[in-house]
């Protein structure tokens, strides 16, 4: 990004955007080079200025959420991180369906904002007595993120309970997506190339609040006894491959407790790997790879990534600055 994009950047967005931000902040894993430019997007009408603006000048950029499934490399981030705030971040409205298709009498829509986190909307469900989303608790992430990846936990995805998505497309058009357009599959919903989900229409049931906190509560306690929550990490960081699951064969490999700097191979779940203290991208990286690699080895199995890797290595950044 040159001085004129910068400036035309901050006439379009004002005092909502920054440049050269560390990314650690941004990222559950704790992480991360600096990001060119972050951009705190606050209301709908803006955000569709600033991505056609983007894409005219042919200038990266991508969502963050809460950083939960992303791992940004230690050389920084070209392009813009974008925030969801303001409007974009607010649960609007709930209202009672009418009984069509698969709904019932008495089933409910939550219109939520992308940006709002997993654990407000899990509130706003508990204290407006809604269930049928309680899987995801524990889940640090948000909503339009758990959309864009089909989040799953305890054998349920949340695709199943999209009703419709509201998406800025990279010409900077609003479009409104119903669920049965929307193709999801494992950990995936196929979105055209530069759209961002803004919006959604998610289904819900009516219970009673206990009922509610009780499902919450247990999930939480399941994460709680297998998940190493006491670490900063990004969740699980490989697909489970068909018909098996990737901790159980990173376990098998022996690589459960490996570190490499500050990063290690999770001793309670071996499909995490956590920032004990200090970790660098690159170390989180290098146990990336041996665990891919050995899996691959051993087994013949070929492990996919679940979190997003971005950005260049310390060693692109020296180059490029030269």
């Amino acid at each position: 990004m040159d001085k004129r994009q910068e400036k035309e950047l901050i006439n379009l967005a004002g005092k909502d955007v920054r440049f050269d931000c560390p990314m650690a902040q941004y990222t559950t894993f704790g992480t991360g080079g600096p990001v060119e430019a972050l951009y705190e997007a606050r209301s709908t009408e803006l955000l569709q200025q600033v991505i056609a603006y983007l894409n005219e000048e042919q200038i990266d950029y991508l969502v963050v959420g809460r950083g939960s499934n992303l791992l940004v490399r230690d050389g920084g981030l070209e392009g813009v991180a974008i925030l969801l705030r303001g409007s974009l971040a607010v649960i609007e409205e709930e209202k009672e369906c009418l009984p069509a298709q698969n709904e019932q009498p008495g089933d409910s829509s939550i219109f939520t904002g992308a940006g709002v986190s997993i654990a407000d909307l899990l509130n706003y469900c508990r204290a407006s007595r809604l269930g049928g989303l309680e899987f995801l608790a524990g889940i640090p992430g948000t909503v339009g993120g758990a959309i864009a990846m089909n989040t799953g936990a305890f054998g349920k995805e949340i695709g199943p309970s999209v009703e419709e998505i509201h998406e800025i497309t990279a010409q900077g058009a609003l479009v409104v997506r119903a669920g049965s357009q929307l193709r999801f599959s494992y950990r995936t919903l196929k979105i055209e190339k530069g759209n961002l989900i803004i919006r959604a229409r998610l289904s819900s049931s009516r219970e009673t609040e206990g009922l509610v906190a009780a499902r919450i509560t247990n999930y939480l306690k399941k994460r709680k006894e297998t998940q190493p929550l006491e670490y900063p990490s990004a969740g699980s960081v490989f697909k489970n491959p068909p018909n098996d699951y990737a901790g159980r064969l990173i376990e098998q490999s022996g690589l459960k407790g490996e570190r490499i700097g500050g990063a290690m191979i999770s001793e309670k779940h071996a499909n995490y790997i956590v920032n004990t203290g200090g970790a660098k991208a690159k170390d989180i990286l290098a146990l990336l790879r041996m665990a891919r690699e050995t899996v691959k080895r051993e087994t013949g199995i070929e492990l996919e990534p679940e979190i997003r890797v971005v950005g260049r290595s310390n060693n692109e950044k020296a180059i490029r600055s030269k």
